[in-house]
């Protein structure tokens, strides 16, 4: 599924707020004509205001014969727009949206310009300074691996600070929207779109958002790959960079077995 993170104060159900669960939920107790509308899964909680191009969701239905084509053309009757069921298949029993995916794959983008524009602004973080697209694609590499992101993730409420938040980061890469070379970005009115993509087994809360505002940084000359590197080791948040704003980011991908 796919959706426009802006209107929902998050996915996960939260009383008296518009979330994407709690939007489709709803939609799907309507179609299944069920008395309580029924609880799902998905593959990555997007905090609130983020994107999804790729999300994926799990939900138990009555045994009856199965539509998926009408599912989602009822489902997007009432949801479309800003949301929309790309397909609806059946699986068996033993497949689970988050723990069967092996991996997820983020996308953030910059406006890198003088001025914001219009357009871009619902899906971009609009970055005024120049920014330098070489050092921040370095910087990113350090990511690269296995490593304790603490530094770059919020704790979940009660766990200890001391606790390990092991990830595992398959690729970390900045480019511009017309392909990965990084001193060619595209200009645009005066301005460039920048991507940035991550890969990783799992995500942390707001570790990439936290990611990306420590490499804008960088990007600024206020640091390089080596002080990155040191903020990743350091395994704290504290004097961190602010993490960028939630437009941007999109959970574009989610791999399974």
């Amino acid at each position: 599924m796919a959706y426009d993170g802006a209107a929902f104060r998050g996915f996960a159900v939260q009383p008296e707020v518009p979330t994407v669960a709690g939007a489709l939920r709803a939609a799907l107790g309507r179609t299944a004509r069920l008395p309580v509308p029924p609880p799902l899964t998905c593959a990555g909680r997007t905090d609130a205001g983020v994107h999804a191009r790729g999300q994926v969701v799990h939900v138990d239905l009555p045994p009856v014969p199965f539509d998926g084509v009408g599912l989602a053309r009822a489902l997007n009757r009432q949801l479309a727009p800003s949301i929309v069921v790309l397909s609806a298949t059946a699986v068996s029993d033993e497949f689970d949206a988050r723990r069967s995916a092996t991996s997820r794959r983020y996308r953030y983008l910059v406006w890198n310009a003088p001025a914001p524009d219009p357009l871009l602004c619902p899906t971009t973080w609009h970055v005024r300074d120049h920014l330098d697209l070489r050092a921040m694609s370095a910087a990113a590499e350090v990511l690269l691996g296995t490593h304790d992101f603490r530094a770059f993730c919020r704790r979940k409420p009660g766990s200890s600070p001391d606790e390990p938040i092991m990830r595992r980061v398959t690729q970390a890469r900045w480019s511009h929207q017309r392909g990965p070379e990084v001193d060619d970005a595209a200009a645009v009115d005066g301005g460039r779109l920048l991507r940035f993509e991550i890969e990783a087994n799992s995500f942390c809360h707001q570790m990439v958002r936290s990611v990306v505002g420590s490499l804008v940084e960088v990007g600024r000359g206020r640091g390089n790959a080596a002080t990155l590197l040191e903020r990743l080791r350091s395994a704290t948040r504290h004097r961190a960079a602010d993490p960028a704003p939630a437009q941007g980011l999109c959970l574009v991908s989610v791999r399974y077995g």
